[in-house]
């Protein structure tokens, strides 16, 4: 096959897959009287039940045509090399799992200078307004933290990116911790230089906390809460607030890609039996969603990402059918929306208690259930399988395979190369490529020969994507 052919392949497959994601809605039966929508698996010719509603199709909002075609060229130019896989992201509320114990005042988390590589990392240089890095810093509008803002400048809600991240997470805590009571911001980036000559605030990577009640008897709780959410170092240096700091945000320590769901979480595999994801080989025909919304079997065409020894924070969605799913914050999950009779594509870290995603029951049929809880964990582990479809059910809840960017048609769209290289490897014999089969009794062997880190192609279209795509279409 020529270069001509190759091109003209790859737009015919990506043209296809972009058209069967066109926004279709169709009509929908009359709704039942807890308002429970069912998806039908299997038997489409059965009567429909009065008391159901059957979704039939699900909507795939497009962004456009004319971008499609600019992201094809994109990919032409750079030879193919790029895709999505789970990306950073905001984590909610703290680990309940563990007893938490609050810090003393003094105390330090870790017991290591601040400008340690084993804490914050040493100094970058002070940020301006006018400074080249000052476009690197972000505003947080988190409505859930109170900024004291001083200077009347807004420079309490100016910060870093990972700063912002781990904020917003001990945000959460707070509520859980303390209802009524919110985290207060009273100092961040500080252009005045009210610090000591070599202070972390200048560049935005440095906070002082409080409680919105100043009750300073939950301040040693407050710090522990911080350490928890993830902040490099932590310190209870007064009895009146509690100084945080952050790594740089270009700390080569930082991973800035991460995995989906924790290796423990399982798939549904085409002959019934659950398989942990950490177990998962390339070739493996596993329950997920295709874009009418009917549960179907799809193969594992690669792993986006697969370390199971990275620490990360995810977040848990609890349903009230007793579904479990731990993610990602920057995943995408199916969320059934009853008003509107529409499924969308959410992040994780943006599910709200009450929100309906879809559930596996004991009928083998995908229906809404509300979550109940949205909890954050730490972890150890990411796995990231891509399907065919683009989507996987795992723990029994019916989510993407893409993170990152909002719109699940679009990323889908832009893995369609892969889908492509798949179809043709599966043409040619295997050289030392993972395949599990059926007649294969030794999977673990197998899986041990997989990547150990970020796919690259993963790793590709995570570098120029912020050169692609518009921030809000981002998970920043």
């Amino acid at each position: 096959m020529d270069n001509n052919q190759a091109v003209s392949a790859l737009w015919s497959c990506a043209s296809a897959t972009c058209l069967s994601l066109d926004a279709k809605r169709h009509s929908l039966e009359p709704s039942s009287p807890d308002g429970q929508a069912s998806l039908d698996v299997n038997n489409k010719s059965a009567p429909v039940d009065a008391h159901a509603r059957k979704l039939r199709h699900i909507a795939h909002t497009p962004r456009g045509s004319c971008f499609m075609a600019l992201l094809l060229l994109l990919l032409l130019a750079l030879n193919f090399r790029h895709a999505h896989s789970c990306g950073p992201g905001r984590g909610l509320g703290r680990r309940r799992e563990r007893n938490l114990y609050p810090l003393v005042l003094k105390q330090t988390v870790p017991n290591l200078s601040e400008y340690h590589n084993g804490a914050s990392g040493p100094l970058e240089g002070v940020i301006h307004r006018d400074s080249p890095k000052f476009k690197n810093l972000v505003l947080n509008y988190n409505k859930d933290i109170l900024f004291r803002d001083e200077e009347g400048t807004g420079a309490d809600r100016v910060m870093s990116k990972r700063c912002r991240e781990k904020l917003n997470m001990l945000a959460y805590s707070v509520m859980n911790e303390w209802p009524g009571v919110r985290l207060l911001v009273t100092e961040s980036w500080d252009e005045d230089h009210q610090h000591g000559q070599e202070s972390l605030h200048y560049e935005g990577r440095a906070v002082t906390i409080a409680t919105s009640d100043r009750d300073q008897s939950k301040y040693g709780m407050l710090a522990r809460l911080a350490v928890e959410a993830g902040f490099d170092w932590v310190s209870y240096v007064s009895r009146r607030h509690i100084y945080c700091s952050v790594k740089s945000d270009s700390s080569p320590s930082i991973s800035h890609v991460h995995g989906c769901f924790t290796p423990e979480s399982t798939a549904l595999l085409e002959s019934g039996a659950e398989k942990a994801l950490s177990e998962l080989a390339i070739g493996d025909r596993v329950l997920s969603m295709d874009t009418k919304g009917q549960p179907v079997y799809s193969e594992v065409i690669l792993f986006m990402d697969r370390n199971l020894e990275q620490v990360q924070n995810f977040v848990q969605l609890h349903t009230d059918g007793g579904a479990v799913l731990t993610v990602t914050p920057a995943h995408l999950i199916a969320v059934w929306q009853p008003e509107r009779q529409t499924l969308e594509f959410v992040f994780a870290d943006r599910v709200e208690e009450l929100s309906q995603v879809l559930v596996r029951d004991a009928t083998g049929e995908l229906r809404p259930q509300r979550v109940l809880r949205v909890d954050s964990v730490q972890s150890r582990g990411v796995v990231a399988p891509l399907t065919r479809e683009g989507t996987i059910v795992v723990n029994s809840v019916a989510a993407s395979c893409y993170a990152v960017i909002s719109s699940q048609s679009l990323a889908h769209w832009g893995l369609a190369p892969m889908r492509l290289w798949s179809t043709l490897q599966s043409w040619m014999p295997a050289k030392g490529q993972l395949r599990s089969a059926q007649d294969k009794p030794t999977p673990k062997d197998a899986t041990a020969q997989q990547q150990n880190g970020l796919h690259w192609y993963a790793n590709a279209l995570y570098k120029v994507k912020d050169y692609v795509l518009p921030q809000s279409w981002r998970h920043d």
